[in-house]
């Protein structure tokens, strides 16, 4: 399943991309699996780690970890604060 990835502020400093479309394993099916898959590439996407403070959003709404991924959605990864 393929989703698009956005990251913002701080997070998109420390992976070093603003967004990607990811095919995600088919192990993958929740926002918290996601956040887990992702944060185990290593260096600098550790921020994205378990006990990060770090806020989701799935297709534009703020969701938990337990929120259902679906082919084509959009998730959007940030700090609690960000500015513009």
């Amino acid at each position: 399943m393929k989703v698009k990835v956005l990251y913002f502020a701080s997070l998109r400093e420390a992976v070093g991309c603003a967004s990607e479309d990811l095919d995600v394993p088919a192990e993958v099916h929740t926002l918290g699996a996601l956040r887990a898959f992702l944060a185990a590439r290593g260096e600098g996407w550790e921020a994205l780690g378990v006990g990060r403070n770090v806020r989701a959003a799935l297709n534009q709404q703020m969701s938990g970890a337990e929120a259902a991924l679906a082919a084509g959605d959009e998730v959007a990864f940030f700090p609690p604060v960000t500015g513009g």
